[in-house]
């Protein structure tokens, strides 16, 4: 693994987006979106997107200007179409807007139908936290089937992400999981480096748990399990069929619809503590929980009970003193699309 300046990948993605069409304001979202995945350690989802999203940039697929239309606006809610605007760049405008309503409200919901796709969810999470926020993302693409319903074996979702965000008295708590045991970029990266996940995350079409890639690709297809496995994935496929109803659902777009390109339905909550008991208040009882969790006797003496979020924010803090670092299979396209675009692929350190 090379590592870069951080300054560098982030002029360098900025300029192949504006090189590709797409406006400033947006180009510099995504690129900061991105590179947030590679420094939290979210590499599937970080600039190794980015060469994906020049394509679809280009071929009409992702629209690199513009903004959503307004389908609906209330008091503490509203339904956003993104229009195949980039993912990144609507889910920072609608935790804006998601933020802005929740100091007149208390809370707010966003939700935004045909985005392009939103690239690693952790990557949004800080900034709303540090602000206060008690924030949550949650997104699916109607658009794909990858995950079997529990007690099934064909696809039917996709792993259905969702994020959570809230401030304690030291780092946010900062959630991120997935309605499926793994995830498809995790998968088409262990079918490159030989076939095998870390574990019997996939269905066969005959029901057996294997950990063979090749089975989503077999004549019929497995599938993604759901968290939870064929023991207890009752649990992920409970959480999928939230996330679908509360992003397709309250979007009125999804897989009733047929959708064939790639993307999202999402939706943004946010919640503010100083309208409810009160922002100390809820940092007391948060920080309380966040000490009492690290505290916990642990089950191996060398690694001790950590929070979501905390080692991402110390690879952050790592990557911020001393460059960041990228795998060869995110650098080796990243340098292709910028070769191709005629824009010079900075030097690693």
């Amino acid at each position: 693994m090379d590592r870069y300046r951080i300054e560098d990948l982030l002029a360098l993605a900025d300029s192949l987006f504006r090189t590709a069409g797409m406006e400033a304001d947006k180009a510099a979202t995504v690129a900061r979106a991105l590179l947030e995945a590679d420094l939290l350690g979210h590499q599937t989802h970080g600039l190794a997107l980015l060469p994906d999203y020049v394509e679809e940039l280009e071929g009409g697929l992702m629209r690199g200007t513009g903004a959503p239309e307004i389908v609906a606006d209330r008091t503490a809610a509203a339904v956003w179409d993104g229009g195949r605007l980039p993912g990144p760049w609507l889910v920072e405008q609608a935790m804006d807007a998601a933020m802005a309503k929740a100091r007149e409200a208390g809370s707010a919901t966003i939700v935004v139908r045909r985005s392009h796709h939103i690239a690693c969810l952790a990557a949004f999470l800080e900034r709303p936290a540090r602000a206060g926020f008690l924030v949550t993302i949650a997104s699916s693409d109607p658009s794909a089937i990858s995950v079997a319903p529990f007690g099934g074996t064909s696809p039917v979702m996709t792993p259905d992400p969702m994020a959570i965000g809230f401030p304690t008295t030291g780092d946010p708590v900062m959630i991120d999981i997935s309605a499926s045991i793994t995830t498809n970029a995790m998968c088409g990266r262990a079918g490159r480096e030989g076939g095998r996940l870390p574990g019997r995350w996939l269905v066969t079409a005959g029901g057996e748990a294997t950990d063979e890639v090749a089975t989503l690709k077999a004549d019929p297809p497995g599938a993604l399990l759901p968290t939870g496995g064929l023991d207890h994935g009752q649990k992920g496929y409970g959480m999928a069929l939230f996330v679908e109803a509360v992003t397709q659902g309250l979007a009125g777009h999804g897989r009733a619809d047929d959708v064939g390109d790639w993307g999202a339905d999402f939706t943004v909550q946010a919640f503010d503590p100083a309208l409810f008991a009160g922002t100390d208040a809820f940092r007391r009882q948060t920080g309380w929980l966040a000490d009492a969790c690290r505290a916990a006797r642990p089950a191996d003496p060398s690694k001790p009970v950590r929070l979501p979020g905390e080692a991402g924010l110390a690879r952050k803090r790592k990557a911020l003193a001393e460059g960041v670092s990228l795998r060869a299979d995110a650098v080796g396209p990243l340098a292709a699309t910028a070769a191709r675009l005629g824009v010079a692929m900075p030097a690693p350190l």
